[in-house]
This record gives structure tokens, sequence and C-alpha cells, in this order.
């Protein structure tokens, strides 16, 4: 009982941490919310003494930041969220309005996220149903592609093509649910190809538990059998699908910016870029409030589709001996990995003896050629020299933060009390918001940008850990173990951690493309890289102006991003799995042995 009411009141305390973190952030980053709103209101209007003071007078700034922290709360009870200091109008309407706008792209961005999904994992269900995953290879590495590709680059192309040169669909504006299928596609189609892969991952070794054998020796139609199998496989997924559809709905900040929608993501930018803290508030707290439903949901949903299997420990494990199902020969699963990390070597390789930085105004937007594989970019530089030089420093980076957002999803995710209210408020935090906090804590640096996406990147990481360890916990055989006297250290270090960290870091690795890109968006703040560095993800916002005349410019980096995508899935598939199998294969000679020294 406790814990149900601890639960809520660590949520709640939270929030209002975080909302007065928002309420302090002129005043933490030591910048003058006057001028800010000044430029923000007319960025013609000189900022005299006179001119300041009175936007003081009006806002009530000379009462200082604690005393109209209060007033702001003080009125939320009556649904009063104050007024918004750059337009003046009330911000309740106007939040609920974009907050509804972002609620129907995200509704109709989940489906295609779903579709796209099914679609990856439909090779798989086929397989499991008819009874011959045995020997086959995994997935393609197509769906990691598409899982790396950037939101903005799918919705700049979309919008270009689909929309204004083909004109088959609204490419910009929002007049109601008519505009909603391109930004929904440019949304969708990475979570779905990312959820694919997660589901892909485990949907084998459903098939191999004792409950397929059976049915399928009974002659059980296969659509039943893949039917049961992803409901056996879609629980562990669900915190993860919750996650999404918040970050749909308030991490969407690039879509709606090219789409030109009035989304609760470019609000609440608009308002932190502004300093408009009445509205920055209020659609934090609404961000907030929206995952700690689509958690409660996600959870309810998750325990229906168990059953009581859950909390009587009879569930069999998805990360043992069934991940031989899908277990063909190691040299089948190493060569899409060495040929992706070959052919990203040699890009790296044929580009680094070249210049990133010599301009050519002679050469501007050239096409590819001879003497620039990649093209050039609006400066002349030559694009390969770009992103070969861009490489070390992105993946470097990339990388480092991975492994920090790996070993903290991990850690707190084995803290599912502790972590799950926290995973929710994280979530709900835009990446760039999360930035300009850090910066105004820590100040802006080299370190801004690693602190700004490793305090939002380990979210997902510790949802899916808390996920998988709930169904572990209630397996038969670490009953069995634990009724042999094995104790709680043994379990862990032994059973779940092997059990839980294979998918955990597949999953890590397949977000490492997003990592990098989350870098760059930073560098429009003055929080991250800037030109002229040749930082992938800042390559990709250079060029995108010219994404119609020069497609080239923006094709190769991204083509280089979706490259380490599937390198990244592909070499986890060849690795992990192993290990998964042969840290499955010694349970019965650690049970053994745990009986021998009773």
């Amino acid at each position: 009982m406790g814990s149900r009411v601890g639960a809520p009141l660590w949520r709640a305390g939270l929030a209002a941490l975080l909302v007065c973190g928002i309420g302090l952030l002129p005043w933490l980053s030591h910048t003058d919310p006057a001028l800010t709103v000044l430029k923000a209101r007319s960025a013609e209007r000189d900022a005299t003494p006179a001119v300041l003071a009175e936007i003081r007078a009006q806002l009530g700034l000379e009462r200082g930041p604690l005393r109209l922290l209060g007033e702001w709360l003080g009125g939320l009870p009556r649904g009063d969220a104050g007024r918004s200091w750059t337009s003046g109008a009330e911000v309740t309407p106007g939040v609920l309005q974009a907050l509804g706008v972002s609620l129907l792209l995200m509704a109709v961005a989940l489906g295609v996220a779903l579709c796209t999904a099914a679609a990856v994992c439909a090779r798989t269900l086929y397989l499991g149903a008819h009874r011959r995953l045995a020997g086959r290879p995994p997935g393609g590495s197509g769906s990691a592609m598409l899982a790396a590709l950037p939101e903005f680059l799918l919705a700049s192309v979309l919008a270009t093509v689909v929309g204004v040169q083909l004109g088959w669909l609204p490419a910009l504006g929002w007049y109601g649910p008519q505009y909603t299928p391109l930004p929904a596609l440019a949304l969708g189609l990475p979570a779905g190809a990312v959820l694919g892969r997660l589901l892909d991952d485990q949907l084998p070794a459903a098939f191999a538990e004792p409950w397929a054998t059976a049915a399928a020796a009974r002659g059980i139609p296969g659509r039943s059998l893949a039917r049961q199998a992803l409901r056996r496989c879609v629980p562990g997924l669900l915190p993860n699908l919750g996650l999404f559809a918040v970050g749909l709905t308030g991490g969407s900040v690039a879509v709606e910016q090219i789409f030109d929608i009035p989304g609760l993501g470019r609000t609440t930018l608009q308002a932190a870029i502004a300093q408009d803290l009445p509205v920055l508030q209020a659609g934090t707290l609404v961000l907030v409030a929206l995952a700690a439903v689509a958690t409660a949901a996600a959870g309810l949903v998750a325990r229906r589709l168990v059953g009581p299997a859950l909390r009587d420990g009879a569930l069999h494990t998805l990360h043992g001996p069934s991940h031989t199902l899908h277990g063909p020969p190691s040299t089948v699963r190493r060569i899409p990995a060495i040929a992706y990390g070959l052919l990203l070597s040699a890009v790296i390789s044929l580009g680094l003896p070249r210049d990133p930085l010599a301009l050519d105004t002679t050469a501007r937007l050239q096409p590819p050629s001879a003497a620039h594989p990649f093209g050039t970019d609006a400066l002349g530089r030559d694009v390969l020299a770009r992103v070969a030089h861009g490489a070390i420093d992105t993946l470097l980076l990339a990388l480092a933060i991975t492994a920090i957002t790996l070993t903290a999803g991990v850690l707190l995710g084995l803290l599912p009390r502790l972590s799950g209210p926290l995973v929710d408020t994280v979530n709900a935090v835009p990446p760039v918001l999360a930035a300009l906090l850090v910066t105004a804590l820590w100040g802006s640096g080299t370190a801004t940008p690693v602190l700004a996406v490793s305090a939002v990147a380990w979210a997902p990481l510790a949802a899916h850990t808390s996920a998988l360890l709930r169904e572990e916990r209630a397996t038969l055989h670490l009953a069995a173990t634990r009724a042999l006297g094995a104790g709680r250290w043994y379990l862990l270090r032994n059973e779940l951690l092997p059990a839980v960290l294979p998918p955990v870091a597949r999953h890590a690795l397949l977000r490492l493309p997003g990592v990098a890109l989350a870098l760059a968006s930073l560098g429009f703040l003055g929080l991250g890289a800037q030109p002229p560095s040749p930082e992938w993800g800042l390559l990709l916002a250079e060029n995108q102006p010219y994404a119609e005349r020069a497609p080239w410019a923006v094709l190769a980096p991204a083509a280089v991003l979706a490259l380490l995508g599937a390198l990244a899935v592909t070499a986890a598939g060849a690795g992990l799995l192993r290990r998964s199998r042969s840290t499955s294969s010694q349970q019965g000679a650690l049970t053994v042995e745990l009986a021998g020294a009773r």
C-alpha cells in the first residue's frame, strides 16, 4: 500500500521540481527576462532602460522569481495558468488548443508506427506460425536504416516531393485532420522501425515456448499462434510504446516547424527560446501529466495481456535457449556487419585526406563527380571530406553517450519504484528544454550537449529494463532457482542481468544514430557543434534548405547515418545473441551447481 501511495507523491514531487526549475530558468542562466521578452515581441525595438523598466513592471519581475512562481501555482486550481509574457493572451486556452493538435498528430503517427512495426515483424510472424524459424537469419537491416533516418529529413523530403512537387497531399499549414498524413509519416516511420526491431528480437523465443509447441502439435492454425506470440511479447514493449507516444507529442518540434503545425512541442520550444515562463511551465506540466497517463495505461494493458502468469510466476523466459531458433551459423550473422563496417570505413578513409574547410565559391552545389564523389555544399566545400572528418568526433561522442545512457538505464531500471516516475518526467522534457536547463546550471561548453542528451536518452532503456525484469522475475526457472536457496545477488548476477542485458544493449545500439542527431540539433541554440564543424547532424541541418536543388548534399550524410544504424544493429545481432545462447546453455549447469552447494 505504501508503494502505491509513494509513487504518485514521488511523481508529483518530480513534476513540481521540474516546473520550479523552469520558473527559475532566466535567473539561473543570469539572463534578463525583460530583454528576452522584448526581443520576442519586437526585434527592431531598442532595448533602452525605460523600455526594459516598463516590461519589468508589466510582468511583475521586480517581485522576484519565487513570488511569480507562487502566483502562477496558485492560479492552477482555478484553471488559470496566467498570461503569455510575449503575446498577453491567456495561456490555458492556447496550450489546450496546441495539445489537441499534438494529440491528433500523435494518434495518426502511432497508427503509422504500428503498421511499420507490423511490416518489420511480418516475416518472423509468418515463419514462426509455420514452424520454420530454425536456421533462418534474423530480419534485414532495412528497418535499422529506416530507424536511423532523421525525422526532419523525412519531413523535408515528404513536404517537398509528395506535398509540393507531386501535390498528392497537403504539405504546409494546419487546417484540419487532412493535414496529418505527411507529418505522421515523418514521425511514425522511424518510431515504428525501432518498435518493430525490438519486437522482432523477442518473437522467435515466444514461438519456442512450450505452449507454442503444444499448440502446433494439436493443429492450432498458424494465425492463432502468431496472435498469441504477439500477446506474449507486446507487454515487454508497452512501456516504450508509452514513451513513444509522449515523445511524438512533445519531441516533434522539428517536424512541426517544417510543416508549420501549431502543436505543443513547437509551442513549448518557442516559449523556451523567448523565456515566456507561463507558457513554458504550462506546456511542460501538460507533457508530464500526459506521460503519467500514458504510463498508467501501458501498465494496465500489459497486466491484462499477461494475465495471472505474471503474478503466479508461470512465465517462460524470452531470453534463454529459445534464441537458438533464431540462430543460423555465426558466419551468416557476421557478413552484413562486416560489409557495413567495410563500407563505412571506406567512406571515412577516402574523405580524410581531403580538406573539409576548403572553400571554392565557383563550385557551389556541384553534383557528385570524380573530383567530388559526394558533391559540394552551398559554400563549395567537399561533402565527402566533411562527412569523413565529422565521423570521428560524431562516432566517439555518440558511442560515449550511448555507453553512459545504457549504464544509467540498466541501473535505474533495476529500481522500478524509483525510476518509473522519473522516466515519465524525463521523457516529457524535450531535449532542447533539457539543454536550456543544463546550460542554466552549468553554462555553455563542450560538455553541455553530452549532459543534455544523456539526461533524457536513458529513459527508454530504463523502461525497457524494468519491463523485461518484471517478466523475467515471473519465470519458472527463476522460481526453481530461488527455491533451491539462491539469494538476491546470485539471481541478479547469474540469471536476471544475463537475460536482460543483451536486448537492452541492442536497443541502445539501435538508438545510436538518434543520439548523433540529438547532439547536432543543439547547435541551433549555441549548445552543440557550430559551423564550420563537419559534425554529421550539423551537415544535415546546414544543407536542408538546398535539399530540392542539391539533394546529394543532404542524402550523403543521411545515408552514412543510416549506414551507422544498420552497422550497429547487425553487429549487435551477430555478437549479443550468441552471448545470450551461451548464457542460457549454462542455466542448467548453474542450477545443478547450486543444488550441489546446498
